[in-house]
């Protein structure tokens, strides 16, 4: 059945896309700075419900 065809699909990767090879970004955070903002955001988290316990 497929000799029947006199032309070939190009081979496309199964659909798979790597839009990451296209798209660099501008902004880049480290994963030390990311841990950081996380760890300050629980501590002001933390602070904020020992000043105001009911909110």
């Amino acid at each position: 059945m497929g000799k029947d065809n006199k032309f070939t699909m190009p081979s496309s990767g199964a659909g798979i896309t790597r839009y990451f090879d296209d798209y660099k970004s501008k902004i880049e955070f480290k994963p030390a700075h990311v841990i950081i903002l996380a760890v300050l955001v629980i501590i002001i988290e933390i602070v904020l419900s020992m000043i105001n316990p009911f909110g």
